[in-house]
């Protein structure tokens, strides 16, 4: 289970995922582009495999393995909170998460393991974010994975059960962690409407 203050960093960091993505998805026939649920479910499990692959914390969310590819349900229940507090409209940024995107930068300026974090959202946004939600689940379902109860075995995620654990990260070690200090928490929570 999360704590406060990884919310806090999970929902500033997924809405500068998606204003690093939005430019990668516009489109004159989608006004909101062509991010979709799916799409944002798989960059993210990206981002959280390539912090980890680099022993950093930046995202907490938990994924399992879903029809789709990869599913958080925290994701997803963040996503629907940062529409209901006006600072996403779909999947885009909205002016009242202007404040967000500031901070999040300053937080990234403030630590070496904060800048890191935000290195690596721009590395997989820019490597995966303008692929559509068909390649980029392919892409996610041909990851390789060491399952814990099986470390001799190694399974691509298309090669996974349906609803089995993929992913907790409060479960592995790191050594650095996107971690704002007290007083840039209690910022971003009241930049995110909190």
């Amino acid at each position: 289970m999360r704590k406060p203050h990884e919310i806090i960093v999970d929902r500033a960091l997924l809405v500068y995922l998606l204003h690093l993505a939005e430019p990668f998805g516009r489109a004159q026939d989608r006004p909101h582009g062509l991010m979709s649920d799916v799409k944002l479910q798989q960059l993210a499990f990206l981002c959280e495999l390539k912090f980890l692959d680099q022993r950093l914390r930046g995202f907490s969310f938990e994924f399992f393995r879903y029809a789709y590819g990869a599913f958080s349900k925290d994701l997803d229940n963040d996503l629907l909170s940062l529409r209901r507090k006006e600072r996403l409209d779909n999947f885009t940024p909205t002016e009242r998460a202007t404040e967000v995107l500031k901070l999040v930068e300053e937080a990234a300026q403030a630590s070496e393991p904060s800048g890191r974090v935000i290195e690596m959202l721009h590395a997989v946004t820019t490597t995966y974010a303008s692929q559509d939600s068909d390649a980029l689940t392919k892409s996610v379902e041909a990851v390789t994975l060491i399952l814990p109860d099986q470390p001799m075995r190694n399974l691509t995620i298309r090669e996974i059960s349906f609803h089995s654990t993929l992913l907790v990260p409060s479960r592995i070690e790191v050594e650095a962690t996107f971690e704002p200090s007290s007083a840039m928490l209690a910022r971003l929570s009241a930049a995110l409407g909190y």
